[in-house]
Parts: C-alpha cells; structure tokens; sequence
C-alpha cells in the first residue's frame, strides 16, 4: 500500500552537536506522528519523539509554530517535512 505524503513544514536550520532541526511548520504537528524528511542528499523516515517551542517541550503544535524537533539524522535547511500516512 501506498503511503500517503502530506508537507507539513519546512527544515530553517540544523543543529549539528544536539541533533536538532529547526521546523517552520505549515500544518499541525504532534508527538507521535510518523514523518518524513526529504532534501538534495536527505531521506529519512521516523516517528517525532520530541519537540519544542522556545525550549520548551510540546505534545502539539500548530501552522505556524517553529518548533525543535529531535530528528534521527543529519538534515539540512530546505529540506521539506512530510506527515506520513
């Protein structure tokens, strides 16, 4: 079956030492989602496990909202978020 792909945000930085994107959001987005994460040189798939706005942890947030997501490897400002169905 075929996954459906939704954009949910866009990568506006990396942080390299603590493993953490910088995610504008256009879309809501919440712990527990199943994400994709697609660029030039990325391909990665995983669940958000954690998130942040203004260092502080978030269970949600909405269109709008940057926020800090843990991500399991390197990605890089551009690359596009996508909710996976």
């Amino acid at each position: 079956m075929e996954k459906k792909k939704k954009a949910v945000g866009t990568v506006e930085h990396y942080y390299t030492n603590i493993s953490v994107a910088v995610v504008k959001l256009k879309d809501k987005l919440k712990v527990g989602d199943r994400i994709s994460i697609q660029g030039a040189t990325t391909n990665l798939e995983q669940e958000v496990s954690s998130m942040q706005i203004f260092n502080k942890p978030v269970k949600e947030a909405k269109k709008g909202d940057s926020i800090g997501l843990k991500v399991e490897d390197r990605v890089r400002e551009g690359d596009k978020v996508f909710l996976v169905k």
